[in-house]
């Protein structure tokens, strides 16, 4: 009894041993992944790990599973916003010699194509980067899954040729296909806690999809607006949505009782037609863009317009506006081919990203946005459908990445969480980018 007792415990401390050896190796990892590089290796050093731990981010998914686990015994959310982004962003207050952690676009490869049957127009990822929707002309939306965009692309077709019909369904990466709409679908956005889509249409109308779901087609709840739609932004808690139409002023809706709300100040609202918004991702402000060349920077709880940056792109339209993580700056594009970062403390624009537009002037709307890390601006160039890079903090040009449509490309998204864009092209198809990271 007692050889069996002591069995038992020795069991138990080489158990605990090597939990503790793995939660130390998860940690080490996790930080890799993160971009912490001299903070792994020292942790690494201090610990004596061996073998030594690759970057993974196996630490982040086993505290949301668990956190998920715990949500559902009690029935309480730990934390409303769980979806971390990597790296520290943009922050030019305090940087001075920056180290990229991240690959430049050139680096990425095409994982998997997607086709509509007219334009693709609209690209956009979910805040946690596992799921992406597009939209079409043809009224149609599609959500895809990312890890089966990887699975389907590292899978050799000998594999995928013997596939039962029922396997090839469960490893589809296209998990919905959307129809309500009778117009172009022109914006996207995934609600930030539910699994909710909302879409913006040339229809005029706003509609909202429970894509949790797998039967449904058709939206539960619809807006119908006075225009056509151009532009949709998710309140970072999820209870707000902004609506920007071919309009000047812009539209506030409660998504709960979809209530509308306007600008109490009509002197405070565009002169033409709204064609970006974004909240800051501290919810504070929020930021809107036009046909009329301005950027205006408003208050989220007042919603009044506290800035005015006019003639932002040389009085050409200007196209997108996105916050950086820290809600410091703000970075936009004009169909003047320029991409601008503009400073929201001082309100003055400190770079601006040049050499995309080779032809002069765009004659399309295109989107501008930073890669995950915010180490790099990306922006199509509209003649060669290549796609430049910069480096975010000096404006020093990458090289050009081809994207391989045969058209226009009209929308670039890139993941907030890992090495992935979507590019959207008027040649019907959406190409979904990855960084491998056994391709160095």
């Amino acid at each position: 009894m007692r050889h069996g007792t002591k069995c038992h415990h020795d069991e138990t401390t080489a158990l605990k041993k090597t939990l503790n050896i793995s939660v130390w190796e998860c940690r080490i990892s996790q930080l890799f992944y993160d971009g912490h590089q001299q903070l792994a290796v020292n942790l690494a050093s201090a610990v004596k790990a061996h073998p030594a731990c690759p970057p993974s981010d196996r630490l982040l998914k086993v505290l949301k599973l668990g956190l998920k686990s715990e949500e559902e015994e009690t029935g309480e959310s730990t934390f409303k916003s769980e979806y971390i982004t990597p790296g520290a962003g943009i922050d030019l207050e305090f940087e001075t010699d920056v180290q990229t952690i991240s690959p430049e676009a050139a680096l990425y490869e095409t994982c998997y194509v997607t086709a509509h049957k007219s334009p693709c127009r609209v690209g956009a990822f979910h805040p946690s980067g596992q799921l992406i929707a597009t939209g079409s002309e043809d009224t149609s939306i599609k959500i895809l899954d990312v890890e089966r965009m990887l699975a389907k692309n590292a899978t050799p077709p000998e594999v995928i040729a013997q596939e039962t019909p029922q396997q090839a369904m469960e490893n589809h990466p296209v998990i919905r296909t959307l129809y309500d709409h009778n117009g172009e679908i022109t914006c996207l956005d995934f609600h930030p806690h539910h699994q909710i889509l909302a879409s913006g249409s040339k229809d005029f109308s706003v509609r909202f999809f429970e894509y949790s779901k797998p039967s449904v087609k058709k939206a539960y709840k619809s807006i119908q607006e006075a225009a056509e739609i151009r532009t949709l932004s998710f309140h970072p808690g999820g209870d707000f949505i902004l609506v920007g139409a071919n309009h000047p002023t812009l539209r506030l809706y409660d998504v709960n009782t979809f209530q509308c709300f306007v600008g109490r100040n009509p002197n405070d609202q565009h002169t033409a037609a709204v064609t970006c918004a974004k909240y800051s991702p501290n919810a504070n402000l929020y930021t809107t863009c036009s046909k009329d060349g301005d950027i205006k920077i408003w208050d989220a709880v007042s919603g009044l317009c506290i800035n005015t940056f006019r003639n932002a792109h040389d009085g050409e339209e200007v196209c997108s506006v996105q916050f950086t993580r820290n809600s410091k700056y703000i970075l936009s594009s004009g169909k003047d081919s320029l991409v601008k970062l503009w400073e929201l403390s001082t309100n003055r624009c400190l770079i601006v990203y040049t050499g995309a537009g080779t032809m002069g002037k765009q004659e399309h709307r295109a989107i501008a946005c930073f890669n995950h890390t915010e180490d790099y601006v990306l922006f199509p160039d509209e003649k060669t459908t290549s796609l430049c890079c910069w480096d975010s903090r000096n404006a020093e040009r990458q090289r050009l990445l081809s994207l391989g449509h045969n058209s226009l490309v009209r929308c670039i998204n890139h993941s907030p969480t890992g090495p992935a864009f979507v590019s959207c092209s008027d040649d019907n198809r959406a190409r979904f980018w990855y960084r491998k990271a056994d391709s160095d």
